[in-house]
């Protein structure tokens, strides 16, 4: 991921550095239970501990170029590693990597990784969680226009369209759990996951100790179906923080005017127009949210491999394993200052509800107007017929209310009078249940 779209925590998971220490880590604990159980010396193990510890912590930018180095000879990142880290243990490292394949330490230290990411992408969440529940509670009765279709549509509120994306992250929250639970698994089983040169107990100690599950059954590599499922966890996710983005573009356009994104000081919008105030912040992150949601598939292809093992999956992790969660790290991280440094604006938003003489009310009417007996379809065809004289005409000298074109209709008068339908137009009615939709999003009484 380039430096711009990449915070330091994220970057580092995925830093060659990062990668040679846990791969050395594993090779380490894997001497230990190999220790243990009599497979190799105790005093090799102790000695691959204690003299490859401080050799992996210093490895720095000239220790990485010396190992790919080391690389371009072998043609192989693991055995140059292993020969760079012989270099520094001596005699001892010939019992390192007794009976393991390299995608026994290569799968595994991806799983580390990813755990290590996921871990920093659920604290993103948890941010913006609590960003949008403030934000939420703050505007719980703000009155703003709900639109379907892009239309004036029925009143809502501004906290339950915030609730609403909350209770979606709420949701992804749990699916990005369960993503880092499946991912989370290590393999440390031989050639072709048959434990043939390696033994069982050797895989259950390093996976103890590096925090992750076994595999309960891998061949050369831990099935592809886990990482398929974390990246398009990971895709739904992305998913989400583009409806929320989307929503945030729709209402900072100059004609709606509802809310937008906060403009600093000193801030310029346009090289052009001085006048410009952009969603620049809401507009990058669609654009991250398409470039997430694009490493789902190739992991989906990534399922199928030959046999035991192949490698076509190498080149595509290695690049959307760190793209992926630097990309959403950043996305969740910029979203969350998004929302809570939101410019909203309640008068236009009222301005707004009053646009279309009050039809948005019709439904209500229509209601009123069966339970007075009158059938549905003759209380629609009146009631429509009384939105569309106030739609057709606002702007005009002829321009009526919605309310005058309902009382103007005969039927309509005789059957609810004034009083009907000024009950009917009553905005009152369309919050009544706002604390019951808060109560369960929220799980709580909210003030």
């Amino acid at each position: 991921m380039v430096p711009r779209y990449t915070r330091p925590e994220m970057a580092a998971i995925w830093s060659p550095e990062e990668r040679f220490r846990i791969w050395f880590e594993i090779e380490a604990l894997a001497a230990e239970a190999m220790a243990e159980i009599g497979a190799i010396p105790a005093e090799a193990a102790r000695e691959i501990r204690q003299k490859g510890a401080p050799r992996a912590a210093a490895i720095d930018a000239a220790a990485v170029a010396e190992i790919e180095a080391i690389e371009r000879v072998t043609r192989h990142d693991v055995i140059a590693f292993l020969t760079w880290m012989a270099e520094g243990i001596g005699p001892a490292a010939r019992f390192m990597h007794q009976g393991m394949t390299s995608s026994d330490v290569l799968d595994t230290a991806l799983a580390v990784q990813l755990a290590r990411a996921t871990d920093l992408l659920i604290a993103d969440v948890e941010a913006l969680l609590a960003a949008l529940r403030a934000r939420a509670l703050e505007h719980k009765f703000t009155p703003t226009i709900g639109r379907s279709h892009g239309i004036h549509a029925e009143p809502t509120t501004f906290g339950l369209k915030l609730a609403g994306h909350y209770a979606e992250f709420a949701r992804n929250l749990e699916r990005l759990r369960a993503a880092r639970a499946e991912i989370a698994t290590c393999a440390i089983s031989g050639a072709v996951g048959t434990f043939a040169q390696v033994d069982p107990r050797v895989e259950a100690y390093v996976a103890a100790r590096l925090g992750l599950r076994v595999e309960p059954i891998s061949t050369q590599v831990i099935p592809r179906d886990r990482h398929a499922a974390y990246f398009a966890t990971l895709a739904v996710l992305a998913g989400g923080i583009e409806r929320l983005a989307l929503e945030v573009r729709h209402l900072q356009r100059s004609e709606v005017r509802e809310a937008e994104e906060f403009f600093h000081a000193g801030q310029k919008g346009s090289s052009a127009m001085p006048h410009k105030r952009n969603p620049v912040l809401s507009e990058n992150l669609t654009g991250l949210a398409r470039l997430i949601r694009g490493y789902a598939l190739p992991a989906l292809e990534n399922i199928a491999l030959w046999h035991e093992r192949d490698i076509s999956h190498s080149s595509v992790e290695r690049v959307i394993a760190p793209d992926a969660t630097i990309a959403l790290d950043f996305a969740l991280h910029r979203l969350t200052g998004m929302i809570r440094d939101l410019t909203v604006y309640p008068d236009q938003m009222a301005r707004n509800l009053g646009l279309l003489g009050g039809v948005i009310h019709s439904q209500k009417v229509l209601l009123a107007l069966t339970r007075s007996g009158m059938s549905r379809e003759d209380a629609y065809a009146r009631v429509q017929a009384a939105a569309m004289a106030t739609w057709n005409a606002l702007g005009t000298p002829q321009a009526r209310s919605f309310r005058e074109n309902l009382l103007a209709d005969p039927e309509v008068a005789a059957r609810l009078g004034a009083a009907g339908v000024d009950a009917a137009l009553d905005p009152a009615a369309d919050f009544a249940h706002v604390e019951t939709i808060f109560a369960r999003v929220f799980g709580e009484k909210t003030p």
